[in-house]
């Protein structure tokens, strides 16, 4: 099984987290081994895709040592056993749920719970969530997170939604410890193909070290 710590260094060390809403199995191969290629170490398949535990299940049996498998728009703690028991290392809700966060702490699994108020915040790191899903990022944009690590610096914080290869250097330079990608990473995949998915996360991966580097 693999640990909790290991996990979330993962997801904080390529910075990117690549949200797959994919229309089949099929497809949802196709676009993590573009990921792979890429540079991103973390996806999230969303429990909007058809059979995702299904699919969760499968990635992680031919990805698990290349790609950490999460669970996507996880909106209670029953979907979250079963995307755990299918595989997945960890889970990401759009909100906070508390019977969630009991439930991943139980099995060691960490919670990215969507949080857009600091009272938000606040109540799901005293339940235990290690990174925060600041969801959807562009209601408020970059400077939300600086203004939030005012009072709540030891705030691990990803935005997601909002996120875009022109401002993705504005966010981790205001203190994102990485960022969810969705639409972006798979722009032009229909008119170019995989190698655009390719093309895209990388270009992420990128300008989030580039970021940190200062550049």
């Amino acid at each position: 099984m693999l640990r909790k710590l290991e996990i979330l260094d993962a997801i904080c060390e390529s910075g990117v987290v690549a949200v797959i809403r994919a229309n089949s199995k099929e497809e949802a191969f196709a676009i993590s081994e573009a990921c792979i290629e890429g540079g991103i170490k973390a996806i999230e398949v969303t429990y909007t895709v058809p059979v995702a535990s299904e699919v969760i299940q499968a990635l992680s049996e031919s990805f698990k040592d290349k790609l950490f498998i999460g669970a996507g728009t996880v909106l209670d703690s029953e979907t979250a056993r079963g995307a755990i028991l299918s595989g997945a290392a960890y889970i990401v809700s759009p909100g906070f749920d508390e019977a969630s966060a009991k439930l991943c702490n139980r099995y060691q699994v960490p919670y990215l719970s969507g949080c857009l108020t600091i009272t938000e915040m606040i109540k799901a790191m005293e339940a235990g969530v290690d990174i925060i899903k600041l969801f959807p990022g562009s209601a408020f944009g970059p400077s939300f997170i600086r203004a939030v690590k005012g009072p709540l610096p030891q705030a691990n914080i990803m935005p997601t939604g909002g996120v875009t290869l022109q401002n993705v250097h504005e966010w981790i330079k205001a203190g994102a410890v990485a960022v969810g990608i969705g639409g972006d990473l798979t722009t032009g995949y229909r008119e170019f193909g995989i190698e655009k998915v390719v093309e895209n996360a990388r270009s992420f991966v990128d300008k989030v070290k580039a970021a940190r580097e200062g550049k």
